[in-house]
């Protein structure tokens, strides 16, 4: 697995942070959506703001996996991102979702690979750090039990 990783890890890399720059400078043409999709991709981009904030998350989440920094959060970024391309093609598009098929097991693969940095994001008991309680006390704020 610990030579795979880096693998999966520039591959996904390389697809968001290509794809987050298309989205900016229009250099990939995107074929032609029917009329759902295309209503639906339209709606978003009506908004003004929720493309630019889509393909930034990309580009920077993208450049993260590709130089393996901050990589768990990167795939925090990425995980609703992922999340969504999936949803649509298997929704609007189902014979064309093997990109976001491929995309969703790589992000779950990296996911897996890097498991032990999100332990304590799935810990149901998760408690603030002592230094969250020491603010609290100077500020006067009673103490949870």
């Amino acid at each position: 697995m610990t030579r795979i990783a880096p693998i999966a890890r520039i591959l996904l890399g390389l697809v968001f942070f290509v794809f987050g720059l298309n989205g900016f400078f229009h250099f990939l043409e995107m074929p032609p959506l029917a009329e759902r999709p295309g209503a639906f991709m339209g709606a978003l981009a009506a908004t003004g703001y929720m493309f630019p904030l889509i393909k930034a998350t990309e580009v920077v989440a993208g450049f993260l996996l590709l130089v393996g920094r901050f990589v768990p959060l990167a795939l925090l970024l990425l995980a609703p991102v992922v999340v969504n391309i999936l949803a649509f093609h298997l929704v609007f598009t189902p014979v064309d979702a093997g990109l976001s098929v491929v995309l969703t097991l790589l992000t779950i693969f990296l996911g897996w690979a890097y498991r032990d940095s999100f332990r304590g994001v799935l810990d149901p008991n998760a408690r603030p750090t002592a230094a969250t309680d020491a603010m609290a006390q100077v500020r006067g704020v009673p103490q949870r039990a």
